[in-house]
């Protein structure tokens, strides 16, 4: 079931369209440039346009596959129609129970297998920050996934140093997880939440 726009008080949240590539670009490869979300880094406007496509061409193909909908979204204030931000589930892929409050056992080790987890992913233009928006937005996205998709959880990661990204978590309730290893470099702090 493709995921449909959502409404809340101030935000549209709905899929991301060819119109938005100008906007998106300025905001995930220019004024995010040095933000760290675990990818490949600020891309040219070229390979924006290349991902916008593919995000756009996947929100149908994973329906007819029966998979989850994986992909950002944009966030747009609903009173000016601005494109402030993108928001949405990504699939995350770590070693979740080397973290103390996800590991069966109760005690962490490093070097543990890889599982997944159903991640959220949220950007916002600094100009809109510290207003409530990306609290906002991702409430609207957890309410859906618990509602309609029916998760178990959801987690969200970002830095030891993005304290901004970790204030969100704790503003949605969400658990705060701390890596207590150094390996891998990338998996430091996970925001986990349960449905129920």
């Amino acid at each position: 079931m493709p995921v449909p726009p959502f409404e809340t008080a101030r935000l549209l949240i709905r899929p991301l369209a060819m119109d938005d590539l100008e906007a998106i670009h300025q905001i995930l490869d220019v004024d995010l440039s040095t933000a760290d979300f675990g990818s490949e880094g600020a891309q040219s406007r070229d390979d924006r346009a290349h991902w916008l496509q593919w995000t756009i061409m996947s929100y149908a193909e994973q329906v007819k596959l029966y998979q989850p909908p994986y992909g950002e979204r944009a966030v747009v204030l609903k009173q000016t129609g601005e494109l402030i931000g993108a928001i949405g589930y990504v699939p995350c892929l770590a070693p979740f129970e080397q973290l103390p409050g996800l590991d069966p056992q109760g005690v962490p080790a490093p070097g543990r297998p890889f599982t997944t987890e159903f991640g959220l992913f949220y950007a916002l233009a600094p100009a809109h920050h510290r207003r409530g928006y990306a609290t906002e937005a991702a409430r609207a996205m957890i309410d859906y996934a618990f509602r309609q998709l029916r998760l178990k959880r959801i987690v969200a990661t970002t830095t030891y140093d993005n304290a901004a990204s970790i204030g969100v978590m704790r503003k949605l309730g969400m658990r705060i997880e701390k890596n207590p290893f150094p390996d891998p470099p990338w998996l430091q702090v996970v925001g986990v939440l349960e449905n129920g």
